[in-house]
C-alpha cells in the first residue's frame, strides 16, 4: 500500500476531470499568458469551425466563461448544449464540468495578473494567426529549395489536355483560383467543384477527351467526397496530383504526386496563404513548361482585355 504522501502525489497527478495533466498545467506553462494556457488545452487536434467558436469565446471572455453553466456558455457562443459536451469530451474531459474546473484556475490567475482589455486579447490572437501563416510560408520556402517536384507537376499538368481541377467544399475557392489563372496559359481547363455523380461524369469526359491528369485540392476539413472523386479519377485512367496540408493519410496515399502546404488554423475558418503561394508556383511551372504556348495565349488575352475594356485604368 502506498504511504499517505505517495497517495497524495498520485492523486495530484490527475486533474479534477480524471485526465492526466496537460502541458498548460506544468509549472513553466503557468508563466504563459492566460490565452496561451487556454490554447494549450485545445491545441492537440484540428478544430471544427463550431469548436473554434467555443475556443474563441472562452479565450476572449475567460474570466467570465470559466464560471458559466453549460446552458449559459451554449447560449453565449450560439451552439447547442450537446455541442459543448462533445467539445469537452473530444479533448479528454469527462464532461463540461471537468473542462470548467480546468479553466477556472487559469481564469483566477488572469484576474490576479495585470488586466488586459478584450481588444488586446483579440489583437494578439489575430497577430498569432499571422505568425502561424508566416511559419507555414517558411516551411513552404524550404519545400521550394528542391524545385524538382514542383517542376515535374507543372510539366505534367501543362501536357494534359484537357486539364481537370478538382476542389470540393471548402477547397472550391483554391480550385477556382487555380482554374481561372490556368485558363490564361492552357487551352482546356475544366473545373470540378461538385462531388458525387457530377464529378464522376466530368472526370470520365475529361479522360475520354484525352486528359491525363487531375489536380486536386484537399484542405481541412478533408471531405470524403474528395477521396471518392480521386478514386473515380484513377478508375477512369487519370493520374492525380494533390495539394493538401497533410503529409500522410488517405488523400496522400491515393495521389500519384502530392505537395504539402500548411493552413492557418488559429481563426474560426482556416486561412490559405501557403497553399495559394504553392498554387502560384505550380502555375509558374506550367507556364515555363510550354513557353511558346504561354506567350501566345497571354498575348491573345491582353488583346481581348484591351478590345473589350476589361479593367480600370490607374
Amino acid at each position: 500500500m502506498p504511504s499517505g504522501q505517495q497517495a497524495r502525489a498520485q492523486a495530484s497527478a490527475i486533474t479534477p476531470g480524471g485526465r492526466a495533466p496537460e502541458a498548460s498545467e506544468a509549472p513553466e506553462a503557468l508563466e504563459q499568458p492566460p490565452a496561451a494556457q487556454v490554447r494549450a488545452l485545445f491545441g492537440r487536434q484540428r478544430l471544427s469551425p463550431a469548436q473554434r467558436r467555443i475556443v474563441q469565446y472562452i479565450t476572449d471572455h475567460l474570466t467570465e466563461a470559466a464560471f458559466l453553466s453549460i446552458t449559459e456558455l451554449a447560449d453565449r457562443v450560439g451552439v447547442s448544449q450537446p455541442s459543448v459536451t462533445r467539445f469537452a469530451t473530444s479533448f479528454g474531459f469527462s464532461g463540461y464540468p471537468a473542462l470548467r474546473e480546468a479553466l477556472q484556475p487559469i481564469a483566477l490567475r488572469a484576474v490576479a495578473g495585470s488586466p488586459r482589455t478584450r481588444e488586446e486579447i483579440r489583437r494578439n490572437e489575430l497577430q498569432a494567426a499571422v505568425d502561424t501563416e508566416i511559419a507555414n510560408l517558411e516551411n513552404l520556402r524550404r519545400v521550394f529549395v528542391d524545385t524538382d517536384r514542383v517542376l515535374e507537376i507543372g510539366r505534367e499538368l501543362a501536357r494534359s489536355v484537357p486539364l481537370t481541377i478538382l476542389g470540393l467544399r471548402i477547397s472550391v475557392s483554391l480550385a477556382e483560383y487555380f482554374a481561372y489563372a490556368a485558363r490564361r496559359i492552357h487551352p482546356d481547363v475544366r473545373l470540378v467543384s461538385r462531388g458525387g455523380s457530377v464529378a464522376y461524369d466530368a472526370l470520365l469526359q475529361s479522360r475520354e477527351a484525352g486528359g491525363t491528369w487531375v489536380l486536386a485540392f484537399g484542405m481541412p476539413r478533408h471531405a470524403k467526397e474528395t477521396l471518392a472523386a480521386m478514386r473515380a479519377a484513377h478508375r477512369s485512367g487519370l493520374r492525380v496530383a494533390l495539394i493538401t496540408d497533410l503529409t500522410y493519410g488517405p488523400l496522400v496515399e491515393e495521389a500519384d504526386l502530392a505537395l504539402t502546404a500548411g493552413t492557418g488554423g488559429r481563426l474560426v475558418f482556416d486561412s490559405y496563404a501557403a497553399p495559394m503561394v504553392l498554387s502560384a508556383g505550380i502555375l509558374q511551372a506550367m507556364a515555363d513548361a510550354e513557353p511558346e504556348r504561354t506567350q501566345f495565349r497571354l498575348e491573345k488575352y491582353e488583346q481581348a482585355a484591351e478590345q473589350h475594356d476589361f479593367f480600370l485604368e490607374h
